[in-house]
């Protein structure tokens, strides 16, 4: 699938295939014992749990050490602290996904001004260069998941339909152009269709803010939501509302998958591929410390998942089975052979 979005600054994305290893460049960076800190925006998510996979695996092939991995809870004032400290501590490179644009600013520009490589994920804060500032950004084609997003919801809208949007109310580029290409796509393909945008400040205030635009619009019939924890924070909420809502998300965590296989009220995901972004993000880190040039931006595509392929897109995300809940609603085990498969002419 093709990258439909641009880069922060505007740029084409570059495949994760133009930072692939080869056997010597993991000797090389073996023979020089590398270390490299992680901090994230969350160690909670299947999204995070994935990423960090990847990234320290690959890593780990190349026989660099993670030195830390930090959860910064969503919090700029808990990442600033945790750069600072490892600027001190002085890792080859540091692995970061801000958790804000302009507070975190200062911040990520003084790891690159103390000599350590900064390789960004997901978003770049405020002001910040590649190839300056940053090595470069890892991404999902973040415009592409909303275009996705909105193309899966669209079938199960009725002629003239009010839909909600979720979004994060947080300066955020990757959470930013979701919204925006789900927008764009309904107002391009279905203008028949009313939208209502509504933002939470933090995860916690989902609930509330769900209960807010259910409220206001007693017609909804559609809902979109920028990430799939919140999601199904705001299919909780409807539940207990008592109302039936078809939704869109991104992301294929658990909960959300186990959702989709039963078509309610999950009917559409885009899905990152957040263990191939962890590759990528590592591979970048060791390319640039080994001294070669890097893409500005690396984006991977998303995954168009329903229930009819929620399985087959779960094991290519995940590299594992689905859920045992998810094969049961899909009536893929607990049946008898001659249930599967019944005997022609029957």
């Amino acid at each position: 699938m093709a990258i439909t979005g641009l880069g922060p600054h505007g740029e084409r994305a570059s495949a994760p295939e133009r930072v692939l290893l080869l056997p010597e460049d993991m000797e090389r960076a073996r023979a020089s014992g590398f270390r490299v800190a992680i901090v994230l925006h969350t160690l909670e998510s299947d999204w995070a749990k994935q990423q960090l996979s990847g990234i320290v695996g690959t890593l780990g092939n190349c026989g660099v050490a993670v030195i830390d991995v930090i959860d910064c809870g969503f919090s700029p004032e808990v990442q600033i602290e945790a750069l600072e400290r490892l600027i001190l501590e002085a890792p080859d490179a540091i692995i970061s996904l801000p958790v804000a644009n302009s507070k975190v600013a200062a911040a990520h520009s003084r790891v690159s001004a103390a000599g350590i490589k900064l390789v960004l994920l997901d978003n770049v804060p405020t002001g910040l260069l590649p190839g300056k500032d940053y090595i470069s950004l890892v991404s999902a084609d973040n415009f592409g998941l909303g275009k996705i997003a909105a193309e899966g919801l669209s079938p199960h809208l009725r002629e003239g339909a009010e839909v909600g949007v979720l979004g994060y109310d947080a300066d955020f580029f990757a959470t930013n152009e979701r919204e925006i290409a789900f927008v764009k796509w309904m107002q391009v393909n279905r203008p028949d269709v009313s939208l209502h945008v509504q933002r939470f400040p933090a995860l916690s205030g989902v609930a509330t803010t769900t209960r807010a635009l259910a409220e206001a619009h007693s017609q909804l019939a559609g809902l979109f939501v920028v990430w799939d924890t919140p999601a199904m924070t705001a299919a909780q909420a409807l539940e207990t509302m008592g109302r039936k809502i078809s939704m869109a998300t991104v992301d294929l965590g658990q909960e959300a998958t186990i959702s989709l296989a039963a078509n309610e009220p999950l009917v559409a995901i885009a899905a990152q591929q957040p263990f191939r972004q962890g590759e990528s993000a590592a591979s970048i880190t060791v390319t640039a410390l080994l001294g070669r040039l890097a893409p500005a931006w690396v984006a991977l595509p998303g995954l168009a998942v329903t229930a009819r392929n929620v399985v087959e897109c779960f094991q290519t995300v995940w590299r594992m089975p689905a859920p045992h809940e998810v094969l049961r609603k899909l009536s893929l085990v607990g049946l008898k052979r001659s249930d599967r498969h019944p005997p022609r002419g029957s």
